[in-house]
């Protein structure tokens, strides 16, 4: 199957074999996140069960095969604010500008309308 081709959360399960168990779980939770919708990387972990999870979380988004199919460029930290390192953070941004999430002074406008 082509990368191009994946459609469900069946297809991403089956494209991400060489992952673990709990590196999949993260990534079909975040593949869930609707368009123009944001989630936290604390969310993302309260939703697969490891509400403490949340550093390994952002861990296993940083290593996304399947990006922007699996939509990491969707959760954010808990103010609002991009993880990771610059460049990646403004590539990010600028998706999220484009799907229409608010943003003020480079964080994520956070509200109950956007976040999932």
């Amino acid at each position: 199957m082509k990368i191009d081709e994946i459609r469900t959360e069946k297809d991403v399960i089956q494209h991400l074999s060489d992952k673990t168990k709990f590196e999949k779980d993260i990534l079909v939770a975040t593949f869930k996140i609707p368009r123009g919708k944001v989630s936290t990387y604390k969310r993302i972990a309260e939703k697969i069960g490891k509400p403490n999870a949340y550093r390994a979380a952002g861990n296993a988004l940083h290593k996304n095969p399947l990006a922007p199919i699996v939509p990491c460029h969707r959760v954010v930290k808990s103010d609002g604010t991009f993880g990771g390192e610059t460049k990646g953070a403004e590539s990010r941004k600028r998706l999220l500008v484009e799907e229409g999430v608010p943003i003020e002074n480079n964080r994520v406008k956070m509200s109950s309308k956007i976040l999932f």
